[in-house]
Protein backbone atom coordinates (compact mmCIF):
# COMPACT_ATOMS: atom_id res chain seq x y z
CA UNK A 1 0.00 0.00 0.00
CA UNK A 2 1.43 3.49 -1.16
CA UNK A 3 1.85 6.04 1.03
CA UNK A 4 0.07 9.08 0.99
CA UNK A 5 2.05 12.13 -0.72
CA UNK A 6 3.49 14.92 1.81
CA UNK A 7 1.64 17.97 0.82
CA UNK A 8 4.95 20.07 1.51
CA UNK A 9 6.10 17.70 -1.47
CA UNK A 10 3.36 18.48 -3.91
CA UNK A 11 3.16 21.87 -3.63
CA UNK A 12 6.93 22.45 -4.38
CA UNK A 13 7.93 24.42 -7.26
CA UNK A 14 11.20 24.77 -8.66
CA UNK A 15 13.36 27.77 -8.89
CA UNK A 16 12.45 28.75 -12.27
CA UNK A 17 8.91 28.60 -11.93
CA UNK A 18 8.92 30.73 -8.51
CA UNK A 19 10.94 33.69 -10.84
CA UNK A 20 8.64 33.22 -13.45
CA UNK A 21 4.91 33.62 -10.92
CA UNK A 22 6.67 36.16 -9.15
CA UNK A 23 6.85 38.38 -12.43
CA UNK A 24 3.78 37.49 -13.68
CA UNK A 25 2.71 38.42 -10.12
CA UNK A 26 4.35 42.17 -10.44
CA UNK A 27 2.68 43.18 -13.54
CA UNK A 28 -0.53 42.35 -12.14
CA UNK A 29 -1.49 45.83 -10.00
CA UNK A 30 -4.78 46.48 -8.04
CA UNK A 31 -6.66 49.49 -9.09
CA UNK A 32 -9.30 51.69 -7.84
CA UNK A 33 -12.62 52.58 -8.29
CA UNK A 34 -11.32 55.96 -9.87
CA UNK A 35 -8.78 54.86 -11.54
CA UNK A 36 -10.29 52.14 -13.47
CA UNK A 37 -13.30 54.52 -14.30
CA UNK A 38 -10.89 56.68 -15.70
CA UNK A 39 -9.21 54.70 -17.76
CA UNK A 40 -12.89 53.62 -19.02
CA UNK A 41 -13.67 57.25 -19.49
CA UNK A 42 -10.35 57.65 -21.59
CA UNK A 43 -11.66 54.12 -23.79
CA UNK A 44 -15.06 56.21 -24.41
CA UNK A 45 -13.94 58.21 -26.88
CA UNK A 46 -17.11 60.24 -27.52
CA UNK A 47 -17.17 61.00 -23.82
CA UNK A 48 -13.23 62.03 -23.63
CA UNK A 49 -13.18 64.68 -26.95
CA UNK A 50 -16.56 65.79 -25.11
CA UNK A 51 -14.43 66.32 -22.17
CA UNK A 52 -11.91 68.11 -23.75
CA UNK A 53 -14.01 69.81 -25.64
CA UNK A 54 -15.83 71.36 -22.23
CA UNK A 55 -12.42 71.56 -20.67
CA UNK A 56 -11.03 74.03 -23.51
CA UNK A 57 -14.52 76.06 -24.14
CA UNK A 58 -14.12 76.94 -20.10
CA UNK A 59 -10.59 77.79 -20.49
CA UNK A 60 -11.30 80.13 -23.30
CA UNK A 61 -14.51 81.15 -21.46
CA UNK A 62 -12.82 81.99 -18.19
CA UNK A 63 -9.71 83.55 -19.99
CA UNK A 64 -12.00 86.00 -22.12
CA UNK A 65 -10.67 88.93 -21.07
CA UNK A 66 -6.89 87.81 -22.14
CA UNK A 67 -8.06 87.04 -25.80
CA UNK A 68 -7.37 89.82 -27.96
CA UNK A 69 -10.69 90.11 -29.29
CA UNK A 70 -13.70 92.99 -29.07
CA UNK A 71 -14.97 94.51 -26.32
CA UNK A 72 -19.16 92.60 -26.28
CA UNK A 73 -20.81 96.31 -25.65
CA UNK A 74 -18.41 98.47 -27.45
CA UNK A 75 -21.02 99.80 -30.10
CA UNK A 76 -19.79 100.68 -34.16
CA UNK A 77 -22.53 102.30 -36.18
CA UNK A 78 -20.22 102.18 -39.21
CA UNK A 79 -20.02 98.21 -38.47
CA UNK A 80 -23.68 97.59 -38.50
CA UNK A 81 -24.94 93.96 -39.12
CA UNK A 82 -21.91 92.93 -40.97
CA UNK A 83 -21.79 89.20 -42.21
CA UNK A 84 -19.15 87.08 -41.00
CA UNK A 85 -15.82 87.86 -42.20
CA UNK A 86 -13.26 85.32 -42.12
CA UNK A 87 -9.67 85.41 -40.85
CA UNK A 88 -8.15 85.33 -44.39
CA UNK A 89 -10.36 88.29 -45.68
CA UNK A 90 -10.49 90.27 -42.02
CA UNK A 91 -7.70 89.34 -39.91
CA UNK A 92 -7.70 92.48 -37.65
CA UNK A 93 -7.04 95.67 -37.15
CA UNK A 94 -6.38 98.62 -34.14
CA UNK A 95 -9.26 100.01 -32.15
CA UNK A 96 -9.48 98.34 -28.81
CA UNK A 97 -10.04 100.17 -25.85
CA UNK A 98 -10.32 98.70 -22.12
CA UNK A 99 -13.14 101.58 -21.36
CA UNK A 100 -15.86 100.25 -23.38
CA UNK A 101 -16.81 97.75 -20.49
CA UNK A 102 -18.91 97.25 -18.01
CA UNK A 103 -17.72 97.80 -14.06
CA UNK A 104 -15.22 94.36 -14.18
CA UNK A 105 -13.92 92.80 -11.20
CA UNK A 106 -10.69 92.83 -9.82
CA UNK A 107 -9.47 90.13 -11.57
CA UNK A 108 -10.72 90.66 -14.92
CA UNK A 109 -9.30 94.31 -14.80
CA UNK A 110 -6.29 92.92 -14.02
CA UNK A 111 -6.41 90.34 -16.74
CA UNK A 112 -7.62 93.46 -19.52
CA UNK A 113 -4.70 94.93 -18.67
CA UNK A 114 -1.95 92.26 -19.58
CA UNK A 115 -4.27 91.47 -22.79
CA UNK A 116 -3.26 95.43 -23.52
CA UNK A 117 0.42 94.75 -22.29
CA UNK A 118 0.26 92.06 -25.19
CA UNK A 119 -1.67 92.91 -28.19
CA UNK A 120 -1.96 96.50 -27.70
CA UNK A 121 -4.96 98.12 -28.88
CA UNK A 122 -5.39 95.53 -31.79
CA UNK A 123 -8.12 93.54 -31.97
CA UNK A 124 -9.76 90.48 -34.12
CA UNK A 125 -11.79 91.05 -37.14
CA UNK A 126 -15.65 90.07 -37.44
CA UNK A 127 -15.21 86.97 -37.96
CA UNK A 128 -19.20 85.58 -36.70
CA UNK A 129 -19.92 89.21 -37.93
CA UNK A 130 -21.72 92.06 -35.85
CA UNK A 131 -25.30 92.87 -34.65
CA UNK A 132 -27.94 95.82 -35.62
CA UNK A 133 -25.97 98.08 -32.97
CA UNK A 134 -22.24 96.66 -34.18
CA UNK A 135 -21.31 94.81 -31.42
CA UNK A 136 -19.16 91.96 -32.74
CA UNK A 137 -20.73 88.25 -32.42
CA UNK A 138 -17.94 86.32 -31.37
CA UNK A 139 -17.07 88.55 -28.26
CA UNK A 140 -20.29 88.77 -27.55
CA UNK A 141 -20.60 84.53 -27.69
CA UNK A 142 -17.61 84.28 -25.35
CA UNK A 143 -18.65 86.53 -22.62
CA UNK A 144 -21.80 85.23 -22.63
CA UNK A 145 -20.89 81.80 -21.76
CA UNK A 146 -19.10 82.98 -18.63
CA UNK A 147 -22.25 84.16 -17.38
CA UNK A 148 -23.87 80.54 -17.95
CA UNK A 149 -20.70 79.25 -16.75
CA UNK A 150 -20.87 80.46 -13.86
CA UNK A 151 -24.37 80.24 -13.26
CA UNK A 152 -24.23 76.53 -13.47
CA UNK A 153 -21.09 76.07 -11.72
CA UNK A 154 -22.98 77.82 -8.66
CA UNK A 155 -25.79 75.71 -8.81
CA UNK A 156 -23.54 72.89 -9.12
CA UNK A 157 -21.75 73.92 -5.60
CA UNK A 158 -25.29 74.51 -3.99
CA UNK A 159 -26.33 70.96 -5.33
CA UNK A 160 -22.77 69.68 -3.51
CA UNK A 161 -23.01 71.40 -0.44
CA UNK A 162 -26.75 71.68 0.90
CA UNK A 163 -28.39 68.97 -1.56
CA UNK A 164 -25.53 66.06 -0.85
CA UNK A 165 -24.98 67.55 2.60
CA UNK A 166 -29.23 67.25 3.46
CA UNK A 167 -29.96 64.01 1.18
CA UNK A 168 -27.05 62.18 3.06
CA UNK A 169 -28.43 63.87 6.99
CA UNK A 170 -32.14 62.43 6.26
CA UNK A 171 -31.29 59.22 4.67
CA UNK A 172 -28.94 58.08 7.63
CA UNK A 173 -31.30 59.50 10.67
CA UNK A 174 -33.96 57.94 9.31
CA UNK A 175 -37.11 57.64 11.31
CA UNK A 176 -39.37 60.55 11.91
CA UNK A 177 -36.20 63.14 11.27
CA UNK A 178 -36.22 61.51 7.69
CA UNK A 179 -39.47 62.02 7.05
CA UNK A 180 -39.36 65.65 8.32
CA UNK A 181 -37.17 66.29 6.02
CA UNK A 182 -38.19 65.09 3.20
CA UNK A 183 -41.63 66.75 3.99
CA UNK A 184 -39.65 69.72 3.56
CA UNK A 185 -38.06 68.80 0.26
CA UNK A 186 -41.43 68.47 -1.04
CA UNK A 187 -43.20 71.57 0.42
CA UNK A 188 -40.45 73.42 -1.58
CA UNK A 189 -41.03 71.11 -4.80
CA UNK A 190 -44.22 72.46 -4.85
CA UNK A 191 -43.29 76.13 -4.99
CA UNK A 192 -43.58 77.85 -8.68
CA UNK A 193 -39.97 79.04 -8.80
CA UNK A 194 -40.79 81.21 -11.67
CA UNK A 195 -43.38 83.30 -9.09
CA UNK A 196 -40.44 83.52 -6.59
CA UNK A 197 -37.96 84.81 -9.23
CA UNK A 198 -40.39 87.84 -10.18
CA UNK A 199 -41.04 88.32 -6.65
CA UNK A 200 -37.53 88.80 -5.47
CA UNK A 201 -36.32 90.40 -8.60
CA UNK A 202 -39.05 93.07 -8.15
CA UNK A 203 -37.92 93.72 -4.79
CA UNK A 204 -34.39 93.87 -5.85
CA UNK A 205 -35.55 96.55 -8.15
CA UNK A 206 -37.54 98.28 -5.91
CA UNK A 207 -34.46 98.45 -3.59
CA UNK A 208 -31.68 98.60 -5.41
CA UNK A 209 -29.67 101.02 -4.08
CA UNK A 210 -30.18 100.45 -0.69
CA UNK A 211 -29.46 96.90 -1.35
CA UNK A 212 -26.16 97.36 -3.10
CA UNK A 213 -25.05 100.11 -0.58
CA UNK A 214 -25.59 99.02 2.60
CA UNK A 215 -26.21 94.84 1.88
CA UNK A 216 -23.65 94.60 -1.33
CA UNK A 217 -26.73 92.58 -2.58
CA UNK A 218 -27.57 92.91 -6.53
CA UNK A 219 -29.72 91.38 -8.66
CA UNK A 220 -27.21 89.07 -10.17
CA UNK A 221 -26.74 87.74 -6.37
CA UNK A 222 -30.08 87.11 -5.87
CA UNK A 223 -30.43 85.41 -9.27
CA UNK A 224 -27.51 83.04 -8.49
CA UNK A 225 -28.98 82.09 -5.29
CA UNK A 226 -32.31 81.66 -6.51
CA UNK A 227 -30.91 79.33 -9.31
CA UNK A 228 -28.61 77.24 -6.20
CA UNK A 229 -31.88 77.50 -4.04
CA UNK A 230 -34.17 75.29 -6.76
CA UNK A 231 -31.43 72.78 -7.82
CA UNK A 232 -30.54 70.79 -4.97
CA UNK A 233 -33.69 69.48 -4.25
CA UNK A 234 -33.61 66.60 -6.93
CA UNK A 235 -29.88 66.02 -5.74
CA UNK A 236 -31.37 65.52 -2.09
CA UNK A 237 -33.31 62.63 -3.00
CA UNK A 238 -31.01 60.76 -5.13
CA UNK A 239 -28.00 60.88 -2.16
CA UNK A 240 -31.10 59.75 0.21
CA UNK A 241 -32.25 57.43 -2.03
CA UNK A 242 -28.38 55.83 -2.01
CA UNK A 243 -27.90 56.15 1.63
CA UNK A 244 -30.97 54.16 2.60
CA UNK A 245 -29.36 51.34 0.19
CA UNK A 246 -25.82 51.55 2.71
CA UNK A 247 -26.63 51.90 5.61
CA UNK A 248 -27.10 49.30 6.92
CA UNK A 249 -23.90 47.67 5.36
CA UNK A 250 -21.06 45.79 6.73
CA UNK A 251 -18.51 48.61 6.90
CA UNK A 252 -21.20 51.15 8.49
CA UNK A 253 -21.75 48.55 11.13
CA UNK A 254 -18.14 48.14 11.90
CA UNK A 255 -17.96 52.05 11.64
CA UNK A 256 -20.59 52.11 14.59
CA UNK A 257 -19.16 49.26 16.66
CA UNK A 258 -15.35 51.17 16.99
CA UNK A 259 -17.23 53.99 18.20
CA UNK A 260 -17.24 56.71 15.28
CA UNK A 261 -19.62 59.49 15.15
CA UNK A 262 -22.43 60.09 13.08
CA UNK A 263 -20.72 63.06 11.54
CA UNK A 264 -17.78 60.69 10.61
CA UNK A 265 -20.02 58.25 9.14
CA UNK A 266 -21.65 60.41 6.80
CA UNK A 267 -19.14 62.35 5.54
CA UNK A 268 -16.08 59.84 5.49
CA UNK A 269 -17.88 56.34 5.19
CA UNK A 270 -21.27 56.97 3.62
CA UNK A 271 -21.01 60.02 1.12
CA UNK A 272 -17.27 58.96 -0.74
CA UNK A 273 -19.18 55.84 -1.63
CA UNK A 274 -22.51 57.91 -3.27
CA UNK A 275 -19.86 60.26 -5.41
CA UNK A 276 -19.78 58.40 -8.32
CA UNK A 277 -23.83 59.15 -8.87
CA UNK A 278 -23.20 62.59 -7.39
CA UNK A 279 -21.08 63.04 -10.10
CA UNK A 280 -23.02 61.67 -13.05
CA UNK A 281 -26.09 64.19 -11.33
CA UNK A 282 -24.02 66.97 -11.93
CA UNK A 283 -23.44 66.25 -15.85
CA UNK A 284 -26.96 66.25 -16.55
CA UNK A 285 -27.93 69.01 -13.63
CA UNK A 286 -25.66 71.56 -15.36
CA UNK A 287 -27.17 71.70 -18.77
CA UNK A 288 -30.69 72.24 -17.20
CA UNK A 289 -29.14 75.04 -15.29
CA UNK A 290 -28.30 77.05 -18.49
CA UNK A 291 -30.73 76.38 -20.11
CA UNK A 292 -33.25 77.78 -17.14
CA UNK A 293 -30.61 80.94 -17.25
CA UNK A 294 -30.91 81.32 -20.74
CA UNK A 295 -34.85 80.93 -20.08
CA UNK A 296 -35.03 83.94 -17.43
CA UNK A 297 -32.46 86.35 -19.19
CA UNK A 298 -34.73 85.84 -22.30
CA UNK A 299 -37.89 86.92 -19.86
CA UNK A 300 -36.11 89.74 -19.20
CA UNK A 301 -35.59 88.31 -15.48
CA UNK A 302 -31.95 87.36 -15.58
CA UNK A 303 -28.80 89.28 -16.69
CA UNK A 304 -29.01 92.98 -17.45
CA UNK A 305 -27.20 94.63 -19.66
CA UNK A 306 -24.45 95.74 -20.98
CA UNK A 307 -23.76 92.17 -19.53
CA UNK A 308 -24.01 89.45 -21.91
CA UNK A 309 -25.46 86.29 -21.52
CA UNK A 310 -26.54 83.37 -23.89
CA UNK A 311 -29.99 84.22 -23.13
CA UNK A 312 -29.79 87.79 -24.02
CA UNK A 313 -28.29 86.55 -27.04
CA UNK A 314 -31.39 84.91 -27.96
CA UNK A 315 -33.38 87.99 -27.50
CA UNK A 316 -30.89 89.63 -30.13
CA UNK A 317 -31.47 86.74 -32.57
CA UNK A 318 -35.07 86.83 -32.29
CA UNK A 319 -35.21 90.54 -32.95
CA UNK A 320 -32.97 89.53 -35.78
CA UNK A 321 -35.11 87.58 -37.63
CA UNK A 322 -37.28 89.35 -39.60
CA UNK A 323 -39.47 88.14 -43.37
CA UNK A 324 -37.38 90.39 -45.45
CA UNK A 325 -33.81 89.88 -44.30
CA UNK A 326 -32.59 87.05 -41.84
CA UNK A 327 -29.30 87.74 -40.37
CA UNK A 328 -28.51 84.15 -39.94
CA UNK A 329 -25.49 84.59 -37.82
CA UNK A 330 -27.08 86.10 -35.03
CA UNK A 331 -28.68 82.90 -34.50
CA UNK A 332 -27.13 80.12 -35.65
CA UNK A 333 -23.43 81.04 -33.28
CA UNK A 334 -25.04 81.72 -30.42
CA UNK A 335 -27.55 77.99 -30.96
CA UNK A 336 -24.29 76.03 -31.95
CA UNK A 337 -22.43 77.33 -28.86
CA UNK A 338 -24.87 76.81 -26.36
CA UNK A 339 -26.58 73.58 -28.35
CA UNK A 340 -22.97 71.96 -28.68
CA UNK A 341 -22.12 72.75 -25.35
CA UNK A 342 -25.22 70.91 -24.18
CA UNK A 343 -24.45 68.42 -26.19
CA UNK A 344 -21.21 67.67 -24.64
CA UNK A 345 -22.58 67.73 -20.96
CA UNK A 346 -25.18 65.02 -21.67
CA UNK A 347 -22.90 62.87 -23.62
CA UNK A 348 -20.02 63.00 -21.18
CA UNK A 349 -22.77 62.52 -18.55
CA UNK A 350 -23.38 58.89 -20.05
CA UNK A 351 -19.89 58.30 -19.92
CA UNK A 352 -19.51 59.08 -16.75
CA UNK A 353 -22.70 56.59 -15.68
CA UNK A 354 -20.83 53.90 -17.53
CA UNK A 355 -17.41 54.75 -16.78
CA UNK A 356 -18.50 55.04 -13.04
CA UNK A 357 -20.75 51.94 -12.84
CA UNK A 358 -19.34 49.22 -10.69
CA UNK A 359 -21.04 46.09 -12.99
CA UNK A 360 -19.33 47.00 -15.95
CA UNK A 361 -15.69 46.93 -14.05
CA UNK A 362 -13.63 44.09 -15.60
CA UNK A 363 -15.49 43.60 -18.81
CA UNK A 364 -13.96 46.16 -20.86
Amino acid sequence: MSAAPDPLVRWSIGAADAERLLAEAAKVRGESLWSDAWRRLRRNRVAWWCLLFLAAFTLTSVLAPLLPIPSPVQIELNALLLPPAPPWQEFGGRGFTTEAFWDLGAVDRGMLGLRQWIFGDWQTGHWLGTDAKGRDVLARVIWGSRTSILVALAAALCSLLIGVTYGATSGYLGGRADNLMMRIVDVLYSVPFIFVVIFLITIVNEYRRTLQDYYGINREVVFYVVIGAIYWLTMARVVRGQVLSLKNSEFIEAARVIGASTRRIIFLHLVPNVLSIVIVYLTLTIPAVMLFEAFLSFLGLGIEPPKVSWGLLAVDGVEAVSPLYVQWWLVFFPAAAMGGTLLALNFLGDGLRDALDPRLRGKD
